[in-house]
């Protein structure tokens, strides 16, 4: 009805062909559209008039359609004014306001161009359009250009010229630069300061934004709650959570008004630590506030039940949300993941597929990428890889995460070709510099044995951490060569790096497998006297073996019983297995009962125990073992082996005659007994029992 009465008003106008009587009532026309149609229809009245060329009339007109979201309507009607109708600034920045508003920077930033080369200047509107268009692009060269245009135009002191400024090099992660010219400014505002705080806090500098918290507060300006929210993110970025936590016990004791935005960084901080209880806190907070209506601040809390596996409270919170966006499924979808529940997850995945058909939320690579590590993390890398497959037919392009997950499996499965097909995935979509991709390739070429190629990724790796070279000393070590692995080790030190606890429990796991005792026994002393590395039980583990491999079962003992912390059952499995090789019964029985009176038994050393009795005719004994076993509750899980034929990997337990392709499997199988024959391997069958489950 609104709309009508406009299409009247503009009719009577156009009939009294009193432009500046529409001048003065187009604002009321404007105001009344409120539909796309509606929109139109006012669009076609100017039309049969001509009045749509007039240049105030059309920047309306543009604003309109961009408001609606058709950027393509609007730039029609750009085009359609005539040049001498083009020196209305009103016309440019509404058209380069369209483009900005709706991420079109690069079309944004070729309008100002054009301006430029038509002789139009800009104005105080224009330019700070330009900057976020400049800073959003992220190419410096662009914002240097524009903040010269700034000073050469007479702009030097337009305080929201220079505001639009501050926050291009606080995007561009300049912040020396930004505060060079905050120094320089002769007027701010509150938006300047906080401009400044934000902009210390996207860059994870938390001491630069409290020193200019500080500082504001001693110009005697009153920081704001958006001032008081950029310094919670400041702190929350570089991982100062207590630091965090206090600010906003600050913040409600000075009063300072809660938003949010707030709110949602606080329970990012109560997600990350182990703070449940501070979680339901601000849930409650968010409850007498009135803050439920905000989606990000309810994904933010299913994000915090979840990572604290209060699986129960996170879904509760999502079935609370009316308008679930991508977010809230993929919070709750990772909380399942991250908590080892990946058929959960999977179910939930398969909801998420069967919304509505209309609505906009369908998985996208953080929903896939989730599933997938979920399974990949549960040890379920067959399943990995199938839904890797869907995802790629559904044609969503995998992340790192995703590349990185696939290729943990394709280690752990030995799936070499599948794994170089990856490969050539990460480089063709740029990802082969991702340290998260490039990990991921070598862990999976060492892994495979494919020491050539693992290296070759390790020398073309620009940015190598910590994690890269214990997937080098790791691989080598799984493999057998110790020397490979200290001389990795060396090259390590030599470089700057200094080694953690997963790098000597690889070390030790080399020397372990190699034979090198006295190497082993150096790095466990170099690890505790030169590295100041406390050795945990894994590093006990590791040198029990190492020891007990090489029929060293005294020493070995030793160390079990002088151990700072209590052996856990992969101490005393390690010392087991040792026994086994050495068929040393004295300290099997000493070992064994040990290892019956934990409290928590692992079913690997239950089994070995069983299958050493058995295999020394104790029957009575072996049985007792599994007994226990199943009085714990503990079950053996059936072996799985695995083999990829044609770049299909085909897994299957011993005995199963059910998997399709096995006549594949059994021409690779055979091949692998004559190489075994010829290179005189006899296989020990004392053990066999090892593969008889109940």
């Amino acid at each position: 009805m609104q709309s009508l009465s406009a299409l009247a008003l503009l009719s009577r106008f156009q009939l009294s062909r009193s432009i500046s009587h529409v001048t003065d009532s187009f604002d009321a026309i404007f105001q009344s559209c409120f539909t796309l149609q509606q929109a139109r229809q006012i669009h076609s009245q100017l039309l049969l008039s001509a009045t749509h060329r007039l240049p105030f009339l059309a920047a309306r007109l543009i604003a309109l359609y961009a408001s609606f979201g058709f950027l393509s309507d609007a730039r029609k009607v750009f085009d359609a004014v005539p040049v001498e109708g083009l020196d209305h600034l009103l016309l440019w920045n509404s058209i380069i306001r369209a483009n900005v508003s709706h991420a079109y920077h690069q079309y944004a930033f070729e309008l100002y161009v054009e301006m430029r080369k038509l002789g139009f200047l800009p104005d105080g509107f224009t330019l700070p359009l330009v900057i976020r268009a400049c800073s959003s692009l992220g190419r410096s060269h662009l914002c240097w250009i524009v903040h010269c245009h700034v000073f050469q135009l007479g702009f030097r002191n337009h305080l929201y010229v220079v505001n639009e400024l501050l926050a291009m090099y606080g995007k561009l992660g300049r912040m020396e630069d930004a505060r060079q010219l905050f120094d320089g400014m002769f007027v701010r505002n509150l938006v300047s300061w906080n401009i400044m705080v934000s902009g210390y806090a996207f860059n994870s500098d938390s001491l630069g934004a409290s020193r200019i918290f500080k500082r504001m507060e001693l110009e005697c300006l009153e920081p704001n709650y958006v001032t008081w929210t950029s310094l919670l993110s400041s702190h929350a970025r570089c991982g100062l959570y207590e630091e965090t936590l206090e600010l906003f016990k600050e913040m409600r004791r000075r009063r300072i008004e809660i938003n949010a935005e707030a709110l949602a960084v606080v329970l990012s901080v109560c997600a990350d630590m182990s703070e449940v209880d501070w979680g339901k806190e601000i849930h409650g907070f968010v409850v007498r506030g009135g803050y439920e209506g905000y989606l990000f601040v309810k994904n933010a809390l299913i994000g915090t039940y979840g990572k604290h596996q209060h699986l129960g409270d996170a879904h509760k919170v999502f079935l609370e949300i009316r308008n679930r966006n991508p977010v809230s499924w993929n919070a709750l979808i990772s909380s399942y993941a991250e908590s080892g529940l990946c058929d959960e997850a999977y179910a939930a995945f398969l909801q998420m597929e069967k919304s509505d058909a209309h609505s906009p939320v369908r998985p996208n690579v953080i929903t896939w990428s989730a599933v997938i590590s979920g399974f990949t993390y549960k040890g379920r890398g067959e399943k990995s890889l199938e839904l890797f497959r869907q995802m790629q037919l559904a044609e969503v392009m995998a992340n790192s995460v995703t590349i990185s997950s696939v290729l943990s499996v394709c280690a752990e499965l030995a799936a070499l070709n599948l794994g170089r097909e990856l490969h050539g995935y990460a480089v063709r979509n740029l990802m082969g510099e991702n340290i998260l991709v490039g990990n991921g390739l070598l862990n999976m070429y060492m892994k495979c044995g494919n020491f050539r190629e693992g290296h070759l990724v390790f020398d073309n790796m620009k940015g190598r951490d910590l994690i890269s070279w214990n997937s080098l000393i790791g691989g080598y070590g799984m493999h057998g060569l110790g020397e490979n692995a200290l001389r990795t080790f060396d090259e390590m030190i030599e470089a700057g790096m200094k080694p953690d606890n997963i790098t000597f429990v690889a070390i030790l796991s080399a020397c372990s497998h190699a034979g090198l005792i006295a190497a082993g026994r150096n790095l466990f002393y170099q690890m505790v006297t030169k590295f100041r590395i406390d050795p945990n039980v894994e590093h006990y583990s590791c040198m029990v073996d190492l020891l007990g491999r090489a029929g060293l079962l005294k020493e070995a003992i030793e160390i079990v019983q002088n151990m700072p912390i209590e052996p856990n059952e992969c101490v005393w499995g390690a010392l087991l297995n040792s026994c086994r090789m050495h068929r040393d019964t004295e300290i099997i029985e000493e070992t064994a009962s040990q290892i019956l009176s934990l409290k928590s038994k692992i079913t690997g050393s239950l089994m070995l125990l069983s299958n050493i009795y058995a295999a020394n005719g104790k029957w009575k004994d072996s049985a007792r073992v599994r007994m226990s076993a199943r009085a714990e509750g503990l079950k053996k899980i059936p072996g799985q082996s695995w083999i990829e034929v044609r770049k299909k990997v085909y897994t299957f337990s011993a005995g199963s005659l059910v998997h399709l392709g096995l006549d594949e499997v059994y021409v690779i199988l055979e091949e692998l007994s004559l190489h075994m024959a010829s290179e005189n391997y006899k296989v020990n069958s004392c053990f066999t029992l090892e593969f008889v489950y109940d």
